[in-house]
């Protein structure tokens, strides 16, 4: 039964300001027509950066206003339209325009086009796959690229994940770990997150001042690999101290979007920069990565990696917090609240 209402976070912007505040919308809040296909109950979304610049005036992130933002959900069909599914199915949405463009999963439900929905793999929980979301995918695309276009092997070396403490970064140090290459993990936490990168497999922990560029074209060649999560000077940093033929996977522009590199490491060390684009992923690849979360490139304890567990009320705030750079893994938000 269709509920008359809706309860959802809203981010509405006002001249240079985004007032935020938990409503209750009428159903039609969720908009109809062929472009919105698929109505689920969302049992459980998370927090990510982009939801944070979305409900900032100067993000450049928000497209609409009001805006329901979430960048990602997990939950149950309730109707499927004219779509592939089936009322029931359990399923995962992210990306595209989702929280951006088009409400998102911050409320207890959402309406998008079918093509945006992914089936849940099994031996994945809706809170599961949430704890991983769109930062777990992130990681695990970016893993996927550095061994498959740049052919990244285990033995080859020590690979470099940078902003370690984040979503990304966390998730990816704990797939690399798992799967045999030795980790250094990077932060500007380094004093006080150490002892938990540790827990999640990095082999080494080194503060965000070690990863600061020489200004030499090309340094010593030290990491087989790299999932860079920050940009900027860290990224360049990565480029110039790559090993010959290695790779890095840069998803990411918390250090700044800037990137002052030159050409040498390219035609020098035949290094590879491989961008990681989350949000338009094609699906047949998109499915693929998420069945691999759920087996091969699956977290050994997800537990390790929540932060926290918010409802809508405490949304406000833990979009503070990872605007500031203060979160450590992943904070959930549970729908149920």
């Amino acid at each position: 039964m269709t509920p008359d209402t809706l309860r959802a976070l809203v981010a509405e912007k006002a001249d240079d300001t985004v007032a935020l505040a938990v409503a209750e919308l009428p159903w039609s809040a969720l908009g109809d027509g062929p472009a919105a296909e698929v109505t689920v109950q969302v049992a459980w979304s998370g927090v990510n950066y982009k939801d944070g610049l979305a409900t900032r005036a100067d993000g450049r992130v928000a497209r609409i206003s009001p805006l329901i933002p979430g960048i990602d959900l997990a939950g149950t069909v309730t109707d499927p339209g004219a779509s592939r599914f089936s009322a029931g199915d359990r399923v995962i949405v992210h990306g595209y325009d989702l929280g951006v463009a088009h409400h998102g999963g911050f409320a207890g439900y959402a309406r998008v086009p079918a093509d945006w929905v992914v089936p849940l793999p099994e031996g994945l929980s809706e809170r599961q796959a949430m704890i991983l979301g769109t930062a777990g995918f992130t990681a695990a695309l970016s893993v996927h690229q550095l061994e498959t276009a740049g052919g990244l092997a285990r033995g080859d070396g020590p690979v470099l994940v940078t902003g370690a403490t984040g979503g990304v970064g966390s998730v990816a140090v704990a797939v690399l770990a798992a799967r045999g290459y030795p980790v250094t993990a990077s932060t500007g936490k380094a004093a006080t997150a150490g002892d938990w990168l540790r827990s999640l497999g990095a082999t080494e922990v080194v503060g965000r001042e070690e990863t600061t560029p020489s200004g030499r074209p090309l340094d010593k060649e030290r990491w087989a690999a790299c999932v860079d999560c920050v940009g900027g000077d860290t990224l360049a940093y990565a480029l110039a101290t790559l090993r010959t033929h290695g790779a890095v996977a840069a998803s990411g522009n918390t250090g700044g979007a800037a990137l002052s590199t030159t050409v040498f490491p390219f035609i020098l060390r035949g290094v590879a920069l491989l961008g990681v684009d989350s949000a338009t992923c094609p699906m047949p690849l998109r499915a693929e990565i998420w069945r691999r979360m759920a087996g091969d490139l699956r977290v050994p304890d997800l537990e390790a990696i929540v932060a926290d567990e918010v409802g809508l009320d405490g949304l406000p705030e833990a979009l503070g917090r990872v605007l500031a750079g203060a979160n450590r893994g992943r904070t959930l938000v549970d729908l149920s609240r």
